[in-house]
């Protein structure tokens, strides 16, 4: 398995963001929420970003602490969903509560919401 996190895979580009937020759809397991998008350009199956709420976390370093969490659950967690895409996605991760939850609960809520994922994005294969 592959547990990297590489630059190549990270969530940058403008017009993708613009994408993400115009026409993707949601998925939520509480706290956290995936906004998701197809994508036609780029090299890698998925792109990846996160976001912590100014709103939530007032100071940067609660954020950026957030943020780190948020990265290392998808870079130990992406095996579950990279295995299963047949086309390219851009993927937006959101912590949404002011509630400071522990590394194991974002990881388990983690898991359960890419599981969630992957029934939602086979279920749109076989509308499709």
């Amino acid at each position: 398995m592959d547990f990297t996190y590489p630059k190549k895979e990270k969530l940058k580009s403008r017009k993708n963001i613009d994408l993400l937020f115009s026409e993707g759809k949601s998925v939520s397991k509480y706290p956290l929420r995936l906004v998701y998008s197809k994508i036609i350009d780029g090299d890698e199956k998925l792109k990846f970003g996160v976001s912590v709420s100014k709103k939530h976390f007032k100071h940067a370093v609660d954020r950026n602490y957030f943020k780190r969490v948020l990265r290392e659950c998808y870079r130990l967690n992406k095996h579950l969903i990279h295995d299963n895409l047949d086309k390219q996605y851009a993927i937006m991760f959101f912590y949404q509560t002011k509630d400071r939850l522990s590394y194991q609960e974002i990881n388990e809520k983690t898991i359960q919401l890419f599981e969630k994922w992957k029934l939602t994005i086979s279920e749109e294969k076989a509308n499709n």
